[in-house]
């Protein structure tokens, strides 16, 4: 028989970006399915990032007026709460992608960011556009499979099933490509302090 070589675990990360853990998607009818689980893995990434000194940032979502994320309404408050200073901040939004029209890309590369966990909400929308664009951008990208959620997808008359939200979590993250990291737990994330001394990643400044 051939031994079995142990598995190496993943290198460290440097940055957490928490998208859109909001009051709205994680609590009362609204929430994702199994939001307590989903908010469990959560906290436990933002407080290794926290002991580790990686950056932090937690992505808020600027809803439309009417929605449930409206700013300054309950819903689009923060579900975490936020230990403000240099490693740890949070970006307002207008669009599914973090990198979109905000500061965020700037963030990273002033920090010297190199790898990026992506985790929270909706895993086909915001988590997703997030993580291509990080990827896009030259940084290693790292979405651990039980830290992302969304809806149940419905069903259309004649055309398909409704399907389950954990499938379209899985779906969304296998369809960010071989690039990304998408099969590890959020219990194997481990994260350690970026470098700013690094400066931006190939492409990151594009």
């Amino acid at each position: 028989m051939i031994a079995q070589t142990p598995q190496q675990p993943p290198p460290p990360v440097d940055t957490l970006l928490v998208v859109d853990v909001q009051s709205a998607f994680v609590t009362g009818d609204g929430a994702v399915p199994d939001a307590a689980r989903l908010v469990d893995r959560t906290a436990g990434l933002i407080a290794r990032a926290r002991a580790a000194g990686a950056l932090v940032v937690h992505l808020q979502n600027d809803g439309p007026p009417g929605a449930e994320d409206e700013p300054h309404t309950p819903g689009w408050e923060l579900h975490h709460r936020i230990e403000p200073g240099p490693a740890e901040l949070v970006i307002r939004k207008p669009h599914d992608d973090g990198f979109q029209e905000t500061g965020l890309g700037g963030v990273l590369d002033g920090h010297g960011s190199r790898a990026v966990a992506v985790c929270g909400v909706m895993s086909e929308m915001c988590v997703q556009a997030t993580a291509r664009t990080a990827l896009a951008r030259g940084y290693r990208v790292v979405v651990p499979h039980d830290a992302h959620a969304t809806q149940d997808c419905p069903a259309v008359p004649g055309v398909a099933d409704a399907v389950p939200a954990a499938v379209v979590s899985r779906v969304a993250a296998y369809a960010l490509g071989s690039d990304a990291e998408v099969t590890g737990p959020a219990a194997a994330v481990s994260f350690t302090a970026p470098s700013p001394l690094a400066g931006p990643v190939r492409g990151s400044a594009t």
